[in-house]
């Protein structure tokens, strides 16, 4: 366990979905991301040295990326090597393949998703595994 977790947290899906401040603020941030932009998800991540990255859904006629992987890639052209926490808020219930790969390839620990107005639907640790690689 990490030292940003709560005590409660247990590897898998916690029972009790809490967050701590720093969670929380990235959650605040996707919330951002996707309003700004109008956008159907927001995303932000905190990378290996606590930086945070957020972005939203991006729909043009020649680059679709999901909120996940446009946070993922504005983290990675900073120089993020690894990522401790995804938030994606949206109406998804589970993380979509692509964002679940990215998520993957970063190393990514903690992943929270949450609807639209914030509420948090999961908190789940453990690494993030693409599901061809599961």
């Amino acid at each position: 366990m990490s030292p940003a977790e709560p005590l409660n947290a247990q590897p898998g899906l916690d029972a009790a979905v809490e967050l701590d401040a720093e969670d929380a603020k990235l959650v605040n941030l996707a919330r951002g991301a996707r309003a700004r932009a109008s956008a159907a998800e927001g995303a932000a991540v905190r990378d290996e040295d606590g930086r945070s990255y957020a972005a939203a859904t991006v729909a043009l006629p020649s680059l679709r990326l999901t909120a996940a992987q446009a946070a993922i890639a504005t983290a990675v052209s900073s120089g993020a090597r690894e990522l401790e926490a995804l938030v994606v808020v949206g109406d998804a219930e589970a993380l979509d393949q692509l964002s679940r790969a990215a998520a993957a390839d970063m190393g990514t620990f903690v992943t929270v998703l949450a609807g639209p107005d914030g509420t948090v639907r999961s908190r789940t640790t453990g690494p993030v595994r693409s599901r061809t690689n599961e």
